[in-house]
Order: structure tokens, then C-alpha cells, then sequence
């Protein structure tokens, strides 16, 4: 049965939601849109396509609200949000992810599942929270558009959108050094001074990413501003890493956070601290070994248990 596939409120809903979710860059920090939803192909869609899929079930419609954008050959962790018409987000169960090389046209070669995982600390209060996030891990073999169909078990509803696949990651990559910054901390100034969280999170103000890459310490370091970042996709950062941290505490394992603006003032841009990391968007989370190699990288809203987890992978 074919169906317009994305109604206007669905489009209207999606764009303000990426709209509110977390990006910029050097020169100027508004938000990005990764993952918009691609516009159906002219004529009749070709047996087995996405589109194709996308006429045959009777399912609603609605574009993916991604949490990561920068993707790059190879494998990628992929986040993304599901919300139906009225705007409310689809939390079902496990949800089968299909990828086609190419748009809407294309037919999927490659199939996976995709996790709803827990955020593991309560949302922030604002429109835009989400409880849990879906996280898939896709191999993708050669640079180019790539569209995703997901289907969550126990929902009726099909999410759709595409990722533009890069050469090479923008961002300092697992395996590589990570870079010396010589981030602020308590010693430099008031913690309301270096950070925009509400109370100050003075534990991940301790140390900087140049002291402990020195100091020979595993550490954990995320880049992300808490008063300007927390919509559904950017999600309490902050938080997650000061849960990982009380869990690891005692541990010998730093924890640093580091905001994202120039004076804490999204209209300044970013800071020379995310321009460093070459950073595009935030927030970002690294994990980074005593020999201050990045062991585990994340984009966008990373979850207690992907966090927890990495660190007893790659720092224990």
C-alpha cells in the first residue's frame, strides 16, 4: 500500500528536534542536522529498496533522530532516537537495522540490531530528554551516503535516514594519541567559572587531559557543555561520566570534563581546547589509556553501561 512517508508534522517535528540537538563548529556554533530524512526518489521504487520496504508495510513512517554524525570507514557506533507523529518517542524493544549503500532507491546489503540502552542517570527536565537511546555498530566499507531502515520490535512504526560515510574520521581516531590539552581547572579559577553545570561538577575538574597524559594516568575525558547541551539526542553527558566516575572511584582512573565555548558563551564559538581535538560537533567522550592513546571514543549521548564498560575493557 503506498503512503506519503513523511507528513508534514512528522518533518516539522523531526527538524525541530535536531534543531535542538548539539553541534557547530570553530566559527560558528550553530546546530547541525545529521541524519535528516531523505526525500522520496521520482517514479515507481525498485523491487527489494528502501523505499520499496517503506511502501510495503503499513507501518508509520518517521525520520531518525541521530546522535552521531561523524562516520567514517570502518566500524561505527550509531545512535538515534525513534518519535511518532505526535512527537513522542518510540522506546520499543530491539529493533532490526538495515543499510543500503546509496538513497532511498538503493537495496540493503547489510543487516544489524540495534540496542535500546538505558542513559543510566535521570533526563534532565526540558522537552527533548530521552531515557534510553538506540545503539547500533555498523561496518561501513567505502566512503558515501549510506540509508538506514529501522524497524523496533513492539512498535509500529519504520525509522528511516541516511549517513554520510568520510574516508577518514575528522576526530582523533581509537588507536591514535590523544591530544595534550592543557584544559582549565579548580586551580586555574571558581569551578562556576570553567564549567556550566548546576552545582559545579568539581570532581572532573581536577586534573587536565596535558597533566595526566604526563602523570603516565588512564583518564576519561569529555567534552560537553551542560547548560547549553541537553536535548534528546545530546542527553546528561556530564552526568553519565560523574556516575562512571563514583563507580571507578578510588581506581586510579581520572575523570576530566571539559566545556565547549569560548567563556562558556555559545556566541563566541568553540574553545581552543575542542578546536585541538578537532572536534565538529560535541559532546564527545574519549577513553584514553596511562600511555595516553584513545582506547574508546564516543559521540553524542554515550550511556552508563557503553561507558562502564569500556573502561573495565580498556583501562582494567
Amino acid at each position: 500500500m503506498a503512503r506519503t512517508h513523511l507528513v508534514p508534522a512528522v518533518l516539522a517535528i523531526a527538524a525541530a528536534i535536531l534543531v535542538s540537538a548539539c553541534g557547530g563548529s570553530s566559527s560558528s556554533p550553530e546546530p547541525q542536522e545529521p541524519g535528516a530524512a531523505p526525500a522520496p526518489p521520482a517514479g515507481p521504487a525498485a523491487e527489494g529498496s528502501i523505499q520499496a520496504l517503506l511502501e510495503q508495510d503499513p507501518a508509520e513512517d518517521s525520520a531518525l533522530v541521530f546522535g552521531t554524525s561523524d562516520f567514517a570507514v570502518g566500524r561505527n557506533r550509531v545512535s538515534f532516537l525513534l518519535v511518532d507523529s505526535t512527537g513522542e518517542l518510540v522506546q520499543g524493544g530491539p529493533a532490526r537495522v538495515r543499510v543500503a549503500a546509496g538513497g532511498l532507491e538503493a537495496v540493503p546489503d547489510a543487516e544489524t540490531t540495534a540496542e535500546l540502552i538505558p542513559v543510566g542517570v535521570p533526563p534532565k527536565a526540558g522537552d527533548f530528554d530521552a531515557p534510553a537511546v538506540y545503539v547500533a555498530h555498523l561496518d561501513l566499507p567505502s566512503p558515501g551516503r549510506y540509508t538506514m531502515l529501522v524497524e523496533p520490535e513492539g512498535a509500529d512504526i519504520q525509522g528511516f535516514g541516511q549517513l554520510d560515510v568520510a574516508a577518514e574520521s575528522a576526530v582523533p581516531a581509537v588507536g591514535e594519541a590523544a591530544v595534550p590539552s592543557d584544559n582549565p581547572t579548580v586551580e586555574d579559577g571558581f569551578p562556576a567559572d570553567i564549567t556550566t553545570a548546576t552545582p559545579p561538577d568539581v570532581e572532573l575538574l581536577q586534573h587536565s587531559v596535558k597533566e595526566s597524559i604526563e602523570d603516565g594516568v588512564p583518564f576519561v575525558v569529555t567534552f560537553a557543555t551542560p547548560k547549553f547541551c541537553a536535548s534528546r539526542v545530546c542527553g546528561p553527558v556530564v552526568d553519565v561520566v560523574d556516575a562512571v566516575r563514583r563507580t571507578f572511584e578510588g581506581g586510579g582512573i581520572r575523570f576530566i570534563h571539559v566545556e565547549i565555548f569560548e567563556g562558556n558563551d555559545p556566541s563566541r564559538g568553540f574553545n581552543r581546547w575542542v578546536e585541538e581535538w578537532s572536534l565538529p560537533t560535541e559532546p564527545w567522550t574519549f577513553v584514553v589509556d596511562g600511555e595516553g592513546i584513545i582506547r574508546a571514543r564516543f559521540e553524542g549521548l554515550v550511556t552508563v553501561q557503553e561507558l562502564e564498560q569500556a573502561v573495565r575493557d580498556t583501562l582494567l
